[in-house]
């Protein structure tokens, strides 16, 4: 049982805008023709989901810089909390240490394994995981965070691959804006399509 939003609410459970997500992910800077040749949607859904990934902080939008006549295109990317930085999402990463530091004083139990900077990077990426319809288990320790069952596995089973890279790549994105030591390494195989746990590491380290 999840505790976050149904799948239903989020902006990732159509599987159009994950379809969407995962383009701009693979290659940014895309435009709204683009997006609808590759998919073969209506070019009104296409904005749709785009303002419905923009809202929750997923994408990026910036007018095409011109040298000729005309008006600019519009470029969408995937918001990676760096070089393509979401205000909405700086915002969301800023309230959830918030939360996080206010939870660890009200609430104290043992010291924390990680460090200020990396328990905020797992605070933003909970409460992100949380909204996403997943019941998120971070094992501080082990550096893991363990998504099982999948929220997605049943619905969107067809489409797994797509939607594990696209979650990958939010997850990561969660992390840079954040900022810190913590980045992405790898989902740990599984034979069981509803098993997800992600493995993350300490960035620049070598195995």
């Amino acid at each position: 049982m999840t505790t976050g939003r149904p799948v239903g609410y989020s902006a990732i459970s159509s599987y159009s805008r994950v379809e969407i997500l995962h383009l701009v992910q693979e290659q940014p800077r895309r435009t709204i023709t683009e997006i609808v040749e590759a998919t073969a949607l209506h070019p009104n859904t296409v904005r749709e989901h785009l303002q419905r990934l923009i809202d929750e902080g997923y994408v990026v939008s910036a007018a095409e810089h011109r040298t000729t006549r005309g008006r600019p295109r519009v470029l969408y990317s995937a918001a990676d909390g760096i070089l393509a930085s979401s205000a909405i999402q700086r915002r969301k990463v800023r309230a959830a240490a918030e939360r996080g530091d206010l939870m660890r004083r009200v609430l104290p139990g043992a010291a924390p394994e990680l460090d200020t900077e990396a328990l905020h990077q797992v605070d933003a990426l909970v409460e992100d995981l949380i909204d996403a319809g997943f019941d998120p288990l971070v094992d501080e320790r082990e550096l893991t965070v363990d998504l099982t069952p999948c929220a997605h596995a049943s619905s969107q089973a067809e489409h797994r691959e797509v939607l594990c890279r696209v979650h990958l790549g939010l997850m990561q994105s969660v992390l840079s804006a954040a900022g810190g030591p913590l980045a992405v390494d790898a989902m740990r195989p599984s034979c069981d399509p509803r098993e997800c746990v992600v493995q993350l590491m300490f960035a620049g380290a070598t195995a």
